[in-house]
């Protein structure tokens, strides 16, 4: 992998217009060390932001070695330290993972640092010192081994950022979903939905796809039986008890959201353009279309958080992990849109 220096003309003032952001490594026995440098020393990346990596300096460099990158993996003591120049990526090192860690194995020891560098962005962010954090995927039986039990990053960002709801997008080249519940199972999932929560997740749907420059989004929101139930053929009245209030409330407030809709179609008709969102009612019944629609260029976005926060669309990739042959497309995209939804340092 080359890479091309940035113009040598470009003004000094544009790059520190650029936001900061902390770029969690993710579990160090997965891919994210990977797919954190081949990502960084992309040259679009530094015309877009100044990426701080929050993880283990030692790690980033056996990575760099395994994709035959010329990168200089600097440690810097904070975000301020920072020096931004072609090749060069700058770490936090926390210097929590042992020197022989195997690659491609469940670790606790991974698990816990994975936590510890997303609680080190979380306290940056709050801070103000960086604008948005981008993530590498962790591995949630290590996190859990760790002694971190939380479902995944989203929940795990909630409670550092002391955020009572979020709600998860993913973003891909067709379609974007945002969900109403995510991972918890099927029938508990049933059970929580409710009127309520359907009209706050479409609102931060709504509001995250402003602020990403679509003035009136349109939404398509999923019903939960087949067929949207029906009218009541299938299931026991979920729709018109569950759903249908919330999208009168945001129909009233002028959000063009549109539903109950069967969710065998909704995605086919949002991928040729119909809709900029769709609302998916639970975990896999967003995700399953997304992934099979190109998961390689997904990105994660957790909506509602006081902070912006992006991350690859895929998993630790055990199978792969130290290999080289991870693709790093997802990131350079959830790097892209971090730097996009973020707000100017100081603004």
């Amino acid at each position: 992998m080359t890479t091309t220096a940035p113009p040598a003309d470009t003004p000094t003032d544009a790059l520190t217009a650029t936001p900061f952001v902390a770029v969690t490594m993710g579990d160090g026995a997965g891919v994210g060390p990977e797919v954190v440098v081949g990502a960084l020393v992309q040259p679009e990346i530094a015309a877009l932001c100044r990426p701080v990596v929050i993880g283990d300096a030692q790690r980033l460099r056996a990575a760099a070695e395994i994709l035959g990158v010329d990168a200089e993996i600097v440690p810097v003591e904070s975000v301020e330290d920072a020096v931004f120049a072609p090749g060069r990526v700058n770490v936090i090192d926390l210097g929590l993972l042992p020197a022989d860690l195997p690659w491609g194995k469940l670790s606790p020891v991974a698990g816990h640092a994975a936590y510890e560098y997303i609680r080190v962005a979380s306290e940056l962010a709050m801070e103000g010192r960086v604008q948005a954090i981008c993530t590498a995927p962790l591995n949630k039986e290590a996190l859990h081994a760790g002694g971190h039990v939380f479902p995944g990053h989203t929940e795990l960002l909630a409670h550092l950022t002391g955020t009572e709801e979020v709600s998860m997008m993913l973003n891909s080249p067709r379609i974007r979903v945002i969900h109403v519940t995510t991972h918890i199972g099927l029938i508990d999932a049933v059970a929580k939905i409710e009127p309520g929560l359907v009209e706050r997740t479409v609102r931060r749907g709504h509001e995250a796809l402003q602020r990403a420059g679509i003035p009136a989004p349109r939404i398509a929101v999923c019903g939960i039986n087949p067929h949207a139930g029906e009218n009541g053929l299938f299931g026991y009245g979920e729709e018109e008890e569950k759903i249908v209030p919330a999208i009168e409330r945001l129909q009233a407030d002028g959000i063009d959201a549109r539903g109950p809709l069967p969710a065998d179609t909704v995605f086919f008709v949002a991928g040729r353009g119909d809709y900029d969102l769709v609302v998916a009612m639970y975990h896999d019944q967003g995700h399953g279309p997304v992934k099979v629609l190109g998961i390689e260029a997904g990105v994660n976005i957790t909506v509602g958080l006081p902070v912006i926060r992006t991350s690859v669309d895929h998993g630790t990739a055990f199978d792969i992990a130290g290999t080289g042959k991870v693709e790093v497309g997802s990131m350079v995209e959830a790097l892209r849109q971090a730097a996009q939804m973020a707000p100017s340092p100081g603004a």
